[in-house]
């Protein structure tokens, strides 16, 4: 994929990794993406690294063949998309063993991609209309977000932070894309001033925003929008409460883009687990760090934990593949894995 396409990414889902996904044209149409992911990752080869003894948990699916995690908090309550039986798509809740339906907003499709310590769920929908939005499920009902104006674009919320503040992407009455912030009914946007593509991917618990624009990644903190690297290809995934910000990057002109974790002004190249290219997309305040990253064996793609300065692989469920998309305060990890029917299931590591 190149670096033009990365920027555009999609219109409103989440912003994901350029080497570990597709280009989502169309959002949340995710079983012939994973056709895709798999059939791009295979061309990158590198070497191996040791793995950890953590529990591996499948976590079903809503009936189809497909689910995959995208968040989980400290009360170890994930979320993610499942196809259902009749091949629909469906954000579910994953809670007490039980993974739960939770519907969508008139449409047929629906995709959770974050959770607060509330059970606030957010992510988007397509309503009867066929347009997407962001939405924020609580209380056992799905509530639509708005837009900033575009409803041809449409909106989505990619994370929620526990003081109820929502934050993705939106199309505005220009039919730019723009990232919002979402607070007691109000959409707010980010980047009012400028009319290109952004979006926001994650918010902390001190109100402060990382997201991906054209052409640079931004941190969004007291009404001031700043460039995280600039000159160089990067997109931030995640930022703690430490300030702390994770992701991909051009960490050398012209190289394989590399996890990083970024500390004020120090840019860290967290490594790879023996292969070229490798994505951070989560960090909790012990600092620790998941991904995914190329190894050593050929066609093998697998999640990873990073801490203490050492990448942990956290194997599959019995194949190739296996992607770590969160992490809460108690290491928990929540992602999703081929297993030895082909089928990629939504996973839970756990001591």
């Amino acid at each position: 994929m190149s670096v033009q396409s990365a920027k555009k990414i999609t219109n409103v889902t989440k912003p994901v990794p350029r080497r570990f996904r597709a280009n989502l044209d169309a959002p949340l149409v995710i079983p012939a993406v994973i056709s895709a992911m798999v059939v791009a990752l295979l061309a990158f080869p590198g070497r191996a690294a040791a793995s950890v003894q953590l529990s591996i948990i499948d976590l079903g699916t809503l009936g189809g063949t497909y689910s995959a995690a995208q968040a989980i908090n400290n009360r170890g309550e994930i979320v993610g998309e499942s196809s259902t039986a009749s091949g629909e798509l469906h954000a579910f809740l994953w809670q007490d063993g039980t993974m739960i339906d939770l519907g969508t907003l008139g449409g047929t499709s629906s995709s959770a991609r974050g959770i607060n310590e509330r059970g606030q769920v957010v992510g988007s929908s397509t309503t009867a209309s066929g347009e997407s939005r962001a939405f924020l499920w609580q209380d056992g009902t799905m509530f639509d977000l708005g837009t900033l104006g575009g409803p041809s674009i449409g909106s989505s919320a990619n994370a929620i932070n526990n003081r109820g503040q929502v934050v993705g992407g939106s199309g505005t009455a220009s039919g730019d894309l723009h990232a919002f912030v979402w607070q007691d009914g109000t959409m707010t946007d980010l980047t009012p001033l400028i009319h290109t593509f952004s979006s926001a991917i994650s918010i902390n618990e001190r109100g402060q925003i990382v997201g991906l624009g054209e052409g640079y990644s931004f941190l969004w903190q007291h009404g001031t929008l700043t460039n995280l690297l600039p000159g160089r290809f990067s997109i931030p995934y995640d930022i703690n409460d430490r300030g702390q910000i994770v992701g991909e990057a051009e960490i050398d002109p012209g190289t394989a883009d590399r996890a990083f974790l970024l500390q004020g002004d120090m840019l860290t190249d967290l490594g790879t687990l023996g292969g070229e290219s490798s994505v951070a997309q989560s960090i909790n305040n012990r600092a620790q760090v998941v991904g995914v990253s190329l190894t050593s064996e050929e066609d093998v793609v697998h999640a990873f934990l990073w801490q203490n300065s050492i990448m942990i692989d956290l194997g599959t469920l019995g194949r190739a593949f296996s992607n770590a998309e969160a992490i809460n305060e108690r290491g928990q990890i929540a992602g999703f894995s081929e297993n030895r029917s082909r089928e990629f299931h939504a996973v839970l590591w756990t001591k």
